[in-house]
């Protein structure tokens, strides 16, 4: 729908406003809550002039405007940059049936002074979940160098505070939050070639104290697996604005006469219900991709934690008939398998099966393998090479570097350097070999691994991080087209690329490194503010994690790893009889419940105790749901504060079941709560409002619950 120059584009309660006046780039006036169908004249939504200011009123626009933080720089070595924009047309405004409102546009906009053509989309999905992009072309003869172009959009005043994600390997996507600057920037930047064990993932304004269930809140995420940057800015006038963009290097881009920029989409979410409505609009909108994984999530054995470099074919076939017999559905041989690598030294590049650990090849463990029923993944890095590497000795030049100088390598991460898939010959190489295992072998999975940061990543003597990103999307694309019913994970040193651009090329990423349960409890919590559960790897390890150091009870490990897509990482061959019969019922709750958990609301009580959470998932219907109650520390009170249930039906009864992960986990108290030890039936309100009491678990312990409505 169109009134003069205003667009209001409307889906599930949300409201976009675009002012797209002739003379500049189109401005969002409005993202929020749902406005209705009638809207008054603009004149009466034009602010004050100030004093000693510009004498119109300022536009924040889609690349900001006026005294803003630019969403657009770039030149013709010093000239053209600062276009005169006028607006060309308007184009594909799709409407919903009926006469419903718009929810996409297109419009383009035009720089004669400077000769650039910029195209903006913007969509809004059924879900409320706007997505932005731009096109920037160069129109004229001279070359155009671009030094970035972004998406900004506007918040309103009462967003007080913000939110983001920051860590490190094997502690990815710890929260922060902070006021809203008062006046000025607040800018994330993130160099490291791949999204970033420290990356961003959603930036996140709202009112003052916004939480898990309540306050208004405006989320953005970059759908992009390289360099990136995201910030938050209040100018004097009052006007607040979030912009996120890729991160370009001096010299990265630079169109020549009729080439164009296409800038990774943003994805923009509005809720009035706090963080859980955020997550809900994005994993409906996720969910109903065409290329969403639509059969059961398999439960997953990968051998890493469980063997290493130990590749045996008895010793791993003896693993796959334990795994067979607790439930296992696919079984992954992770990194050891290919020429010279006995350890992490050598060997990457080399993407052969290595005749003397496998002198009849991978059949015999494939065969052994799918005899049990279950599916074979296996482990690669293509886009790695170690210098100790026939690949490498072959052709030393096929290496991301700062200069022309062969020589002169970037330092080594993890004894590996990166691999220059912008070299045509480099990238057919690695797609020939995947192509080979995948049409050799009956491979169902790849766990896609990418162990190293990109420092000093350079192409013919110009930065390349963006020109790694995209060859590793044609990749990708490529290998799927040929074999599309092919799953990928994508892991970098475990959760560094967890981002809707890889995700658009795989079905999972492994979230983290760390199989510690307690790091795992606040790792997928927060990977999951943005992904749905079924798209986070969560596995068992084994009882002492290897990263940490920290020692868990199976109970524990196994309430933490039913909330994702589960697995094991565990040698489950060398466990005791009782343990192997307590991980079979864990497998078992999982395979029963992974529907629910992987189609259903995820939801987080606000619980006021900071040494405990406690988070769900909620049928669709409110037909059932899977709470878990995790004690991360001791408390402060003498018994534990009782645990509500967000997200029930208020009017309909539940049975609260307590669920097996794994085993009884360990309390320490004179007496359990009342209820302990029954199945009470309560309403929904009640649930949802009062809570039950629990009961007083050792810290590092979960409690799992079904409900059910009767």
């Amino acid at each position: 729908m169109t009134d003069g120059s205003i667009v209001h584009l409307r889906a599930d309660g949300v409201s976009v406003l675009l002012d797209v006046a002739p003379d500049g780039i189109p401005a969002v006036v409005h993202w929020g809550a749902d406005l209705g169908g009638d809207l008054p004249e603009p004149t009466t939504w034009s602010p004050a002039v100030a004093n000693s200011a510009l004498d119109l009123p300022l536009r924040t626009t889609l690349l900001g405007g006026g005294l803003r933080r630019p969403a657009l720089l770039g030149s013709r070595a010093g000239h053209d940059w600062a276009p005169r924009w006028q607006l060309e047309d308007i184009e594909g405004i799709v409407t919903s049936p009926a006469g419903a409102p718009a929810t996409a546009v297109t419009v383009r906009c035009t720089s004669a002074t400077s000769g650039l053509a910029l195209t903006s989309t913007l969509a809004l999905d059924a879900n409320g979940v706007l997505t932005v992009a731009h096109v920037l072309r160069n129109t004229v003869d001279e070359e155009y160098r671009l030094d970035r172009l972004g998406v900004v959009l506007p918040v309103p005043h009462r967003a007080a505070e913000l939110l983001d994600l920051t860590g490190r390997w094997a502690r990815e996507r710890h929260p922060q939050r902070h006021p809203f600057v008062a006046q000025g920037t607040w800018l994330r930047e993130s160099r490291s070639g791949r999204t970033g064990h420290d990356a961003t993932l959603l930036l996140a304004a709202g009112t003052a104290g916004f939480g898990n269930r309540a306050g208004e809140v405006w989320a953005a995420h970059l759908a992009w697996s390289g360099n990136h940057e995201s910030y938050a800015e209040r100018r004097p006038d009052g006007s607040c604005v979030v912009g996120l963009a890729e991160l370009l290097e001096p010299g990265e881009v630079v169109l020549a006469a009729g080439e164009e920029y296409a800038t990774p989409t943003v994805h923009a979410v509005y809720s009035g219900a706090g963080l859980d409505g955020i997550s809900d609009r994005l994993h409906r909108s996720i969910r109903a991709r065409p290329g969403h994984p639509r059969r059961a999530r398999p439960v997953v054995l990968n051998t890493w934690e469980a063997v290493y470099f130990d590749h045996r074919l008895d010793r791993l076939t003896g693993l796959a008939d334990v795994a067979a017999e607790v439930g296992v559905e696919r079984f992954v041989l992770d990194d050891g398998w290919f020429l010279h690598r006995r350890n992490d030294l050598a060997g990457l590049g080399d993407w052969t099966v290595d005749p003397q650990v496998w002198p009849d090849g991978l059949g015999p463990l494939i065969e052994h393998v799918r005899g049990h029923g279950m599916e074979f993944g296996l482990w690669v890095e293509p886009e790695m090479v170690n210098v100790d590497s026939d690949l490498y000795r072959a052709h030393p030049d096929w290496v991301l570097r700062p200069g022309p100088d062969v020589e002169v390598l970037p330092g080594e991460w993890r004894h590996q350097q990166v691999l220059d898939l912008v070299v045509p010959d480099a990238w057919q190489h690695i797609h020939d070999r995947l192509d080979a295992l995948l049409t050799d072998h009956d491979i169902a999975f790849l766990k896609w691994d990418q162990n190293r940061d990109l420092i000093e990543a350079g192409h013919a003597g110009r930065p390349a991080a963006r020109a790694q990103t995209l060859a590793l999307y044609r990749l990708l694309d490529a290998l799927r087209a040929r074999h599309p019913g092919v799953e990928i994970e994508s892991c970098a040193s475990g959760g560094a690329r967890v981002d809707l651009g890889i995700l658009a090329r795989t079905d999972r990423v492994w979230a983290s490194d760390s199989n510690d349960a307690l790091e795992r409890v606040g790792i997928q919590r927060w990977t999951q503010l943005l992904l749905p559960p079924e798209l986070v790897g969560s596995h068992v390890g084994p009882t002492t994690a290897h990263t940490s150091g920290r020692t868990h009870e199976l109970s524990f490990r196994g309430a933490v790893a039913l909330f994702g897509h589960f697995g094991i990482e565990w040698d489950i061959a060398s466990i005791t009889d009782e343990e192997r019969a307590a991980l079979t019922r864990l497998v078992s709750t999982y395979r029963r419940h992974r529907d629910l958990l992987h189609s259903g609301i995820v939801v987080h009580d606000d619980h006021p105790d900071p040494a405990v959470e406690v988070h769900g998932v909620v049928a669709r219907g409110l037909g059932e749901a899977l709470f878990s109650y995790v004690a991360l520390a001791s408390s402060a009170t003498e018994v534990r504060l009782p645990a509500r249930f967000p997200g029930l039906d208020p009017q309909r009864s539940y049975r609260v079941t307590v669920a097996d992960a794994g085993g009884v986990p360990r309390t320490r108290q004179a007496h359990p709560p009342a209820w302990w030890g029954t199945e009470p039936v309560l309403p929904g309100r009640f649930l949802a409002e009062v809570g039950l009491p629990m009961p007083v678990l050792s810290p590092e312990q979960a409690l799992v619950l079904h409900l059910r409505a009767v």
